[in-house]
């Protein structure tokens, strides 16, 4: 079985729709890259099945890709920090419309993540936005848990990152 396939499997068919959102934005040359779950997938040594799809829009042109992104088959929901798309598998898109993101997609690179070619913050930018969700105390204590596995997922094979958590961070960290 491919990473595509098992992708496939575990967001029952996910793999179809993230691919459709990569041309959708490739096609526009808007400026975007992947954050939160995929991000970390590419930058850590293993990866775990995700149907959460964060990304973050270049600002100026979040409104022509959500257009072109209906177009091509997804639903659009508008909240005041996000713009959730829904498409035909168990996967939800959600677009980050956060000014703390607005300069990563310019630092984003190239990543083969379960199979499918997308672009990614880069290795500081995506800790720098587990590092925002995990101090976040109004999220659920589930989700920032999950926030703290995603970090220790990038500071093990890039240790050198331990310099940029913060201490209250470092003291949640085993082994630091």
């Amino acid at each position: 079985m491919t990473e595509r396939q098992f992708y496939d499997w575990q967001t029952a068919g996910g793999g179809g729709d993230v691919l459709r959102l990569v041309e959708v934005l490739e096609r526009l040359e808007v400026p975007w890259c992947m954050i939160g779950g995929l991000a970390v997938n590419h930058w850590s040594q293993e990866s775990l099945a995700t149907a959460d799809v964060d990304v973050v829009i270049a600002h100026e042109r979040v409104e022509q890709a959500v257009k072109a992104l209906e177009a091509a088959g997804f639903h659009a929901t508008r909240f005041e920090w996000s713009i959730n798309l829904k498409g035909s598998s168990k996967v939800s898109v959600q677009i980050s419309t956060e000014d703390f993101y607005q300069e990563f997609p310019s630092r984003g690179v190239s990543a083969d993540v379960h199979g499918i070619l997308m672009r990614v913050a880069s290795l500081k930018d995506t800790l720098a936005g587990k590092i925002a969700a995990w101090s976040d105390t109004k999220r659920r204590p589930s989700k920032r848990q999950k926030d703290l596995l995603d970090i220790m997922r990038l500071v093990e094979p890039h240790p050198e990152l331990k310099h940029d958590l913060p201490p209250e961070l470092l003291t949640q960290m085993p082994g630091t």
